[in-house]
C-alpha cells in the first residue's frame, strides 16, 4: 500500500500534465501559442507552485474562451505579463519563491534574536 501510495504520487502528475499538454495541442493555433508562452513564463519566474492544478485552471480558461472566440487580449488584457502574475496568485501554496521569502525573512528574524517563533503563511 505504501509503494501504491508513492506511484500514485510520481506517476499521478506526470499524467495530469501529459493529459494537460495534450489538451493544449487541441487549441487552435493563436491559443495554443498565447498558452505556451504563459506556460514558460510560469516555469521560469516560479509561478507553477501548485503543480499542475495552475495549468489545469489555464488550459480550462483557454479551452472556453477558444470555443466561444473570445479574443486572446480579451483573456490577457493589455498586460500579458500582469495577468499571468494576477493568475498565479490564487496558487501561492507551492510557489518556490514564496517558500523562499518565508525561509529568508524566518532566518533574519532568528539572526536578529526576533521572535521566530510564529508561524507564517505560506
Amino acid at each position: 500500500m505504501v509503494v501504491s501510495k508513492i506511484v500514485e504520487t510520481l506517476i499521478g502528475p506526470k499524467k495530469q500534465w501529459r493529459q494537460y499538454k495534450a489538451r493544449v495541442k487541441q487549441l487552435p493555433e493563436s491559443y495554443r501559442t498565447a498558452i505556451e508562452a504563459l506556460e514558460r513564463y510560469l516555469m521560469y519566474f516560479g509561478g507553477a507552485g501548485d503543480g499542475v492544478a495552475i495549468f489545469q485552471d489555464l488550459i480550462d480558461l483557454f479551452e472556453q474562451s477558444a470555443a466561444n472566440g473570445t479574443p486572446i487580449r480579451e483573456i490577457v488584457g493589455e498586460d500579458p505579463v500582469e495577468f499571468i502574475e494576477l493568475f498565479a496568485r490564487n496558487y501561492p501554496q507551492g510557489q518556490w519563491v514564496v517558500r523562499e521569502r518565508n525561509r529568508l525573512t524566518a532566518a533574519i528574524e532568528r539572526a536578529a534574536g526576533e521572535d521566530a517563533g510564529k508561524k507564517r503563511a505560506v
